[in-house]
């Protein structure tokens, strides 16, 4: 079996060290689509070193490394296909705010792995912690079609109850036609977002945008819409990607409010902690779902 799951749940964390600067930063900001208008102080915010804070999801791609999806598949006992693969999630745990510039020690392992009968799942846990202590913990989900099947636990579901009535907010972000092309500049080189042969093989008519890429703009959103634009107030991200984005497209962001953590919410909420709940579609192919069961706890 390509995918060895006692194999892989044993196999030794790999550790690492890790480093990024307020450029990186910046130059992240950028790709999700900041810094417009150019002079406004709640953009300057993500844009100029002088008044810089970090948004949470910058996690994912801290210190240039490879994501989530792709350094599990390099681990022990996991040899699988990469059509095969899909990223289907992304979990964001946050002890503390992220610093503008830092150097730290990632650690990351298969924390799960999951028979979904047609279709395997493989839990990536990267924890990341500095000389101050921890920083985050970070769960990249992978299917891997055609892999399950042989018996395993099935996992817990991820699919949540949508929001019922009116969203609270709702707010649309235009995607660049050369979004894709700057944000894998942050570490992702994935050809399938920037070549357009490697995109027709993968099945799609042209490049499509980074799913980490529309996690990115989704945070941003809530945390400039419903946050006061304080990063320092999130605590846990978590979503499931449902569809595809192309860049010139437009993002259609529904967010609810909702009152403390509790059934449904993450793990990482503590009391008396907040939730937006979030719906993503693309509005130029009648609202498509690009991601859902998407939860942001926040103090």
């Amino acid at each position: 079996m390509p995918i060895d799951a006692a194999q892989a749940l044993a196999a030794e964390p790999r550790t690492g060290e890790i480093s990024w600067t307020t450029k990186d930063v910046q130059l992240y900001h950028l790709g999700l689509g900041a810094g417009t208008p150019a002079t406004d102080p709640d953009e300057l915010r993500y844009t100029l070193e002088s008044r810089l804070h970090v948004l949470p999801s910058f996690a994912t791609v801290a210190g240039n490394g490879s994501p989530g999806v792709i350094s599990g598949l390099s681990m022990p006992g996991i040899e699988v296909d990469l059509a095969r693969v899909l990223h289907g999630g992304q979990s964001l745990r946050l002890h503390r705010p992220i610093p503008a510039e830092s150097t730290a020690t990632s650690t990351g392992h298969i924390a799960a792995v999951y028979d979904k009968g047609k279709a395997a799942v493989l839990v990536m846990r990267t924890e990341v912690a500095d000389a101050d202590g921890p920083l985050w913990t970070n769960d990249a989900q992978i299917f891997v079609r055609g892999e399950g099947g042989w018996g395993g636990d099935r996992g817990p579901s991820t699919r949540l109850e949508p929001p019922t009535g009116a969203p609270d907010k709702v707010v649309e972000r235009g995607i660049r036609e050369d979004q894709a092309l700057l944000y894998r500049l942050s570490g992702d080189w994935n050809p399938l977002h920037a070549d357009p042969e490697f995109a027709k093989l993968a099945g799609f008519d042209r490049p499509i945008l980074h799913g980490l890429c529309t996690y990115g703009m989704t945070l941003k959103a809530v945390v400039d819409t419903l946050l006061d634009g304080d990063v320092s107030r999130v605590r846990a991200y978590d979503t499931r990607f449902a569809g595809v984005v192309f860049p010139g497209e437009t993002l259609r962001i529904r967010m609810w409010r909702q009152g403390d953590a509790g059934a449904g919410a993450g793990a990482g909420a503590g009391a008396g902690a907040g939730v937006v709940r979030v719906a993503v579609s693309a509005v130029e192919r009648d609202d498509a779902p690009v991601l859902a069961d998407t939860i942001v706890e926040h103090a």
